[in-house]
């Protein structure tokens, strides 16, 4: 029998024999205000559904297919807004990253 694997992010615990739980957030990080506004809405609408949330935005889309698409806004600005977000609503927090030396931050 295969051993079943959970991962936690913050309080949250994801996997087959756990709750129900989803990882949301806008696509990227637009502005500090609408990162907020998201994660407000977003923690109200899960609460009230009974399911766990874990805030997801990025800071950068470098994957974009487009040369002219708006990227986001940058790692240091975008790292701020997501440290914000946690402290304000207290939900756990992911981001994607492009390069390695993005971890180290």
């Amino acid at each position: 029998m295969t051993e079943i694997k959970t991962v936690k992010v913050g309080n949250i615990e994801i996997a087959n024999d756990r709750p129900f739980a989803v990882l949301a957030g806008p696509c990227a990080i637009e502005s500090r205000a609408h990162a907020l506004e998201m994660a407000i809405a977003l923690k109200e609408l899960s609460e009230g559904m009974g399911i766990g949330l874990v805030y997801k935005s990025s800071f950068d889309k470098a994957n974009r297919t487009s040369t002219t698409s708006k990227r986001g806004v940058g790692m240091s600005e975008g790292l701020d807004i997501l440290a914000e977000v946690k402290d304000k609503t207290g939900l756990p927090i992911v981001t994607d990253v492009h390069l390695p030396d993005q971890c180290a931050a």
